[in-house]
């Protein structure tokens, strides 16, 4: 859903996210997950079963405030090879980091550093597969594979570049499922045992799974979806409901002020912000936990829906019991 607009844009996603804007622009650094690919060519824009979106959200991604975004999903090779290049024209026109397509093997090799108020951050994307499309013989890293053992590749050649926390965006688990499988267990397992990676988020479900812990590092299973036209009458309850998850870094250095052995930025904390898509008015990305207090201070019965929605979300995230200290639900 959008809203047609004049100028240089096809289409204004920003009134979808005007709720959340300010919370997504006040992080040091705010990534998003893109799940198709986009174009410039209005012709071309397509929905449900092979998608492409208007090269216009990529603008707005960057007017509301993300910095970067993940883009290996199970629908980046819709559009074929030249989709893939044409979403990377898209996103460089606009500015908007990416990891999870490439146009070249350098390319894919090349780690993506970003800043977070002086703290350097590698991102690498991946995808469980891609719906059935293959990748061509020639480029089979056009689009980035969630193989444990590259995934750790990755992560060294980040580490090797200058970054202080590595994190992964990884598309993968079941649709509609809020429990994580076996598999996403094992591979959050074996990627966050090794010292180069420090943090995995996770998407595909379109339901909210919760935030676990791999020793002393954190996984976020899925983030449930942020904007979309999925609904319980689709697909499953819960689809309507998402996540904005911040997580807290922190320097940590040894008694004697010098830095801990290993990596010497951790995540120290997570708070979760349960949103959902308000499908009766525009598609709106409705801060849920805000909405509710604004209603209790006009003294003001909460709407029903949005009381159930920051329940589900709640307790789906909560799921595996984390201490209070590591894991917050926003309540307001």
């Amino acid at each position: 859903m959008a809203v047609e607009a004049g100028g240089s844009r096809s289409h204004d996603f920003r009134p979808l996210f005007a709720d959340v804007a300010d919370r997504i622009a006040a992080a040091d650094l705010a990534f998003c997950h893109l799940e198709t690919p986009l174009t410039d060519d209005r012709s071309a824009i397509s929905g449900f079963p092979r998608f492409n979106g208007p090269a216009s959200l990529a603008d707005d991604l960057v007017d509301i405030g993300y910095d970067a975004c993940s883009t290996a999903s199970n629908h980046s090779l819709d559009k074929g090879w030249m989709g893939v290049l044409a979403t990377l024209a898209v996103l460089d026109v606009a500015d908007l980091a990416q990891s999870g397509m490439a146009a070249s093997e350098a390319e894919a090799s090349e780690p993506l550093l970003l800043d977070a108020a002086g703290i350097t951050v590698g991102f690498v994307s991946a995808t469980f597969g891609t719906n059935g499309l293959p990748r061509p013989e020639a480029t089979p890293w056009i689009v980035t594979d969630l193989d444990v053992d590259a995934l750790l590749a990755s992560a060294r050649r980040a580490r090797g570049a200058g970054a202080e926390f590595v994190v992964l965006g990884l598309h993968w688990g079941a649709e509609y499922r809020t429990s994580p499988t076996a598999l996403q267990r094992e591979q959050a397992e074996a990627l966050l045992a090794d010292p180069d990676i420090d943090l995995i988020v996770g998407h595909h479900a379109h339901v909210v799974q919760p935030v676990g812990l791999v020793g002393e590092e954190f996984v976020v299973f899925g983030l449930g979806n942020f904007l979309t036209n999925q609904s319980a009458s689709c697909c499953a309850v819960g689809t309507q409901d998402g996540v904005i998850v911040e997580v807290e870094l922190q320097e940590v250095r040894g008694a004697a002020g010098e830095p801990a052995s290993g990596s010497t930025i951790v995540a120290s904390g997570i708070t979760v912000t349960p949103t959902r898509v308000d499908r009766s008015d525009d598609h709106r990305i409705v801060d849920v936990p805000a909405a509710i207090a604004a209603s209790v201070a006009a003294d003001e019965a909460p709407d029903a829906d949005l009381m159930a929605s920051w329940y589900r979300t709640a307790e789906r995230i909560l799921a595996d019991e984390l201490p209070a200290d590591l894991l917050t639900v926003r309540m307001e």
